[in-house]
């Protein structure tokens, strides 16, 4: 059994919240902001497949090292708000490759939605680590992003805001 992430990360998380208000809150940019890490994400020419998209660094995460442009990649699949499959290149480790990256949400138990995120990383066995939570100092990868917007989303408060790293 190796001791390194697996390159292929399978997330659920149950959230009360609708389907729909998933699907915007991973895919509209006043969303992406307030949760996670951050990051507004910008479609270009729009949320459908074969468009290229990225997400940018705000000021205070480019402040700790982070690049202005967070992560590119290209739409495969946009089916609202049911899937959404992308490729998903991370600018801060640019010498891996990119990844593959899907949603599925659907309806679970009463006003309840089931995500699930399965992250191929065959092409980055080191972003793999830190998508798991496991590189120190890099945050809790997927599994904290999740949680945070499971927070937003119930409670309309983040987990947490991302200290200045001036202070």
């Amino acid at each position: 059994m190796s001791d390194r992430a697996p390159t292929t990360q399978v997330y659920r998380v149950f959230i009360k919240a609708s389907p729909e208000q998933v699907w915007d809150a991973i895919t509209q940019p006043e969303w992406t902001v307030r949760y996670g890490y951050g990051g507004t994400i910008e479609y270009d020419p729009g949320l459908q497949a074969g468009a290229s998209y990225r997400i940018l660094a705000d000021e205070k995460m480019q402040a700790y090292g982070m690049p202005e442009v967070l992560i590119v990649g290209e739409v495969i699949e946009a089916d609202a708000p049911n899937r959404l499959a992308l490729t998903w290149h991370a600018q801060w480790e640019p010498k891996e490759g990119p990844t593959r990256l899907t949603y599925e949400i659907g309806p679970w138990m009463g006003d309840t939605t089931s995500l699930t995120v399965t992250h191929e990383l065959d092409e980055a066995p080191g972003l793999a680590e830190m998508v798991a939570g496991r590189v120190e100092g890099a945050g809790g990868g997927w599994a904290e992003v999740l949680s945070d917007l499971k927070s937003l989303l119930e409670t309309g408060e983040p987990l947490y805001v991302l200290p200045d790293p001036a202070s």
